[in-house]
């Protein structure tokens, strides 16, 4: 969608998905699971601070299965050292929380597991590539098949640390995408799923991200207090749960940190954005959260931020050509409201299929500057992610 500088015409949403099963072989982790005793989060301090991101095994699996793929020995050994980032695991369908359990059996007690949780009724009512599995309306399967599951197995591991993002997309688009209907008819289920996602996984051992979109989504001067008022309002829903930190910024986006100026700053709009990059975002949601009454801490997701300058508009979302990996999972930020720097999209998984004759088919994904071809959102692209290692800033 074409930036303007209302509102109403803000921005599309992203689409992103979890990463398929994996097909390989898992190797063996020594790593002890969890600590001797229950674990307890403050969510009023940095956790990353204390814990590492956890690399988890299945996106391990995957990238294990394409170094093999790899001809190119040296290239191939820098794609082995991907294997060892930190990333988050999409728990994006009620069957793929069968993976929850599984990746518990080898994070140390210095480790915080990255959870996804995004499986809303209507999900992603502003695109095509992931719409969910859940129809509007199913809020209560929501709850008991999906929720309540997670949360039971959550409350069976006391001894794990957990970062969840919660909800990719959702109260975004209820802000800037409001006009359509599919987004009308989502948006009860939205604000009741996420309210008790946050009251339900309010976990001693689980620290809490909603997903607040990004700099060129939720920025525009517009809408930085609709944004911050929608998500404090699922918040006070809530109950104002303690273990909510903050937002989560710039999931499966290619937005820079600090680049200054922005990659947008010359556009014909851009008077009206103040938020240029994700530094600057923070700098004026995070405030604007806080006036709204809620927590306004913050993880940024740069797991292909690295190359700046590819998209022809900033709405453009879909698997961007010329890619490369962005900064490894970090707490050293610089910055008092960034948490931590975090690899929530897995790299080398799709944001969508190129086919234009599929059913989940989004003309972003067949835009000139997204790459092609690629598979079905959530699918590995052997291509794409050595694209990405090849691109790598820093280089691994």
């Amino acid at each position: 969608m074409k930036f303007s500088n209302s509102a109403a015409l803000a921005f599309a949403a992203t689409a992103l998905a979890a990463p398929s099963t994996p097909t390989s072989q898992e190797k063996p982790r020594a790593a002890q699971a969890g600590c001797s005793s229950a674990v307890t989060l403050d969510a009023s301090t940095n956790v990353f601070k204390k814990y590492t991101l956890h690399a988890n095994k299945f996106y391990r699996t995957e990238v294990e299965a394409a170094v093999q793929a790899i001809s190119d020995s040296s290239l191939a050994a820098k794609a082995a050292k991907v294997a060892d980032v930190g990333s988050f695991l999409w728990l994006d369908t009620i069957e793929n929380i069968g993976k929850l359990e599984p990746a518990l059996e080898d994070v140390p007690c210095d480790h915080i597991l990255g959870l996804v949780i995004y499986d809303l009724p209507g999900r992603d009512c502003a695109a095509k590539a992931s719409n969910g599995e859940l129809k509007v309306g199913e809020l209560n399967r929501y709850k008991t098949e999906y929720i309540d599951v997670i949360v039971k197995i959550l409350k069976a591991h006391p001894n794990t640390a957990f970062a969840l993002v919660i909800e990719p997309d959702s109260l975004p688009n209820l802000v800037t995408n409001a006009d359509l209907q599919a987004c009308k008819d989502s948006a009860s289920g939205y604000r009741d799923g996420v309210a008790y996602a946050l009251k339900n996984l309010n976990l001693p051992n689980v620290v809490m991200y909603i997903d607040a979109g990004h700099g060129g989504w939720l920025g525009w001067d517009a809408n930085l207090k609709p944004g911050a008022q929608e998500l404090a309002k699922a918040y006070k829903a809530a109950g104002s749960p303690k273990q909510v930190r903050g937002i989560a910024t710039n999931v499966a986006g290619w937005n820079q940190w600090d680049l200054s100026p922005g990659e947008f700053s010359k556009a014909s709009d851009a008077k009206y954005n103040k938020c240029q990059n994700e530094k600057l975002y923070l700098d004026n949601f995070g405030p604007a959260l806080k006036s709204a009454g809620m927590p306004n801490h913050a993880i940024v997701d740069t797991g292909r931020n690295g190359v700046s300058g590819l998209r022809q508009e900033w709405g453009n979302w879909c698997n961007v050509n010329g890619a490369g990996f962005g900064v490894r999972p970090s707490s050293n930020t610089g910055h008092e409201l960034a948490d931590a720097f975090v690899w929530v999209k897995p790299g080398g998984e799709s944001d969508g299929t190129s086919d234009s004759s599929a059913t989940r088919y989004d003309s972003f994904c067949g835009k000139s500057d997204a790459y092609q071809p690629s598979p079905e959102a959530g699918q590995w692209n052997q291509d794409y992610f050595e694209m990405l290692l090849k691109n790598a800033k820093p280089s691994f």
